[in-house]
């Protein structure tokens, strides 16, 4: 069982000893991605909707980089430093896995997340499980 990693400029760099993603027998684990902009590598703005987005376009430009897209995704964690932001959240999360499929999913209340943002998604993938 060999391992790929996955990298791409699309998606921010790891701040730490960890891969964006890594591939492993056609599943990719994509690693908490926070509400970073990999163009310019600032931290986006507080409001919740504007970080799940960017969170969201972290981990489909990662996914794209494996030769996956997010209708392959068949699990996600949600970390959020307020649960009362939800809704918002969830709003936004919709958009972008809108099929019929849609991931499983848990979501859990951090009280730290990384530089104070409020929100981070890993992921888990299957190469090709939305063709099937």
């Amino acid at each position: 069982m060999a391992k790929q990693r996955i990298r791409t400029n699309n998606a921010p760099t790891p701040g730490g000893p960890y891969s964006q993603a890594l591939e492993v027998d056609g599943w990719v684990y994509v690693a908490g991605q926070v509400p970073i902009d990999p163009g310019s590598g600032e931290w986006v703005e507080d409001e919740i909707t504007v970080q799940t987005e960017r969170v969201l376009l972290n981990v489909k430009a990662i996914l794209e980089a494996a030769g996956a897209s997010l209708g392959d995704v068949v699990k996600t964690t949600v970390y959020m430093t307020d649960l009362n932001e939800f809704t918002a959240m969830n709003e936004v999360y919709a958009e972008f896995f809108n099929d019929e499929s849609p991931p499983a999913r848990a979501t859990i209340e951090a009280s730290n997340l990384p530089k104070g943002c409020k929100i981070e998604v890993d992921a888990v993938a299957k190469v090709g499980a939305s063709e099937s």
